[in-house]
Parts: structure tokens; C-alpha cells; sequence
């Protein structure tokens, strides 16, 4: 059990990420942006629900009589893969203009696998200083080195928790890549090496939130 949890997805990714890439997992994200009693944004919790191969590997060997494992039997690899998400700020960019938001540590944090044993793990972000969103405050999730492909939910990728009336959002799809960039992309298949440290960010949506 211990050596299986040590190996996840997320431990492997701070292990190899200069040398791996082109997508190995897939996720689909839900993301709410949380507000404090003072209106401003004071953390990101996220809901990444997994695919179906890193679900395999994560239910491997928990669960009792074919059913899917309780939360509490997940709780160790929730904690190794919140843990080694650290390297990568979490797969999350907090920002107002140009200046990029410091995180506190992660809190909340949970595995769970519904009925077909689908994992989805969630936790929550806060910033280590609330800020005001009377500018635009952007929020971006993606892996900077594409070894988790995070794409945002179809239905409301993004919601606002307890935001102040009049706040708003919206969600900005990446551009499309350059010549030069599908080409990375194509060598990075064909290789199995990384098309770029900072490659992720270039297929990642951003969305803006602003209140007034």
C-alpha cells in the first residue's frame, strides 16, 4: 500500500517532469473562487475529477467486496498527491495584473471514488493575502509541464462563492498554438520529452474575475 501511494501520478510528476510529457493523465476540473466576509478572494477551491486509467491506478488494492474505497481508505494518497502538487504551486495561477498571489497551504483536501470508481480529488487554495477584485483578478489551473492535461468542465467550469453583488466572470479560451508550437507538440509525441517547461500555460483558459 505504502509503495503504491509513493508512486502516484502527482509524486511522479515532481520526479520526471523535465523528461515526461504529452499528456499521461487527464483531468476534468471545477473550480470555485471563494470570498471572504470583506468581499475579497481569499482562496480557489478545485474539483478535479480524473480519467479513467489514473483511477484504476489509484483504487488499485482498496475497496472491499468490488465496491469503490471509502474516503477514509483514500485519505493517504490524497495527502502525497496535495503534498506533491507543492512544486507546481498547485497547478494554479492567482494573479492582479502583472503580480502573482502567494498560497497558504492546502486544507479540505479528499479523494473520492463514486459508484464506477472514478476518482475525483478536492481541495482547497487559499492565498496567503485576500485581495480585492476590484481589478481583475485572473485564475488559471494547467500543469506547466503537460503531464496532466486540465481542461475545465463543459458545464460551470467556474462559480463565485459569496461574492459581493455585482461581481462577474469569464472564462477566456487559450489562442490557438503557432506553427511552431504544434510542432513541439508533434516531436514531444514521437519523443516522449517534454515540448517545453512553461508549454502547459499555452492551453490553459483563463478567467477573469472583477467586481465593482
Amino acid at each position: 500500500m505504502v509503495a503504491r501511494v509513493l508512486t502516484t501520478v502527482f509524486a511522479l510528476t515532481a520526479l520526471c517532469a523535465p523528461a515526461l510529457a504529452h499528456p499521461h493523465v487527464w483531468v476534468a476540473a471545477r473550480e470555485e473562487v471563494l470570498f471572504d466576509a470583506q468581499g475579497r478572494v481569499e482562496a480557489v477551491r478545485h474539483i478535479w475529477t480524473f480519467d479513467e486509467m489514473y483511477s484504476a491506478f489509484a483504487v488499485q488494492g482498496l475497496g472491499k467486496d468490488g465496491k469503490p474505497p471509502t474516503r477514509e481508505e483514500m485519505a493517504p494518497l490524497a495527502k502525497i498527491n496535495v503534498e506533491s502538487l507543492a512544486a507546481f504551486q498547485y497547478f494554479t495561477a492567482v494573479k492582479t495584473g502583472p503580480t502573482y498571489q502567494e498560497f497558504g497551504e492546502p486544507k479540505d483536501y479528499s479523494l473520492e471514488a463514486d459508484a464506477n470508481k472514478i476518482v475525483t480529488l478536492r481541495f482547497t487554495l487559499p492565498l496567503k493575502t485576500p485581495i480585492s477584485a476590484h481589478k481583475p483578478v485572473t485564475v488559471m489551473v494547467y500543469d506547466p509541464t503537460y503531464f496532466v492535461s486540465i481542461e475545465l468542465e463543459k458545464k460551470d467550469p467556474v462559480i463565485l462563492k459569496s461574492a459581493p453583488s455585482g461581481c462577474s466572470m469569464t472564462t477566456i479560451k487559450p489562442d490557438p498554438l503557432s506553427a511552431s508550437d504544434q510542432s513541439k507538440m508533434t516531436e514531444s509525441y514521437l519523443s516522449g520529452l517534454a515540448p517545453g517547461q512553461d508549454f502547459g500555460v499555452k492551453l490553459a483558459p483563463r478567467t477573469l474575475v472583477a467586481c465593482p
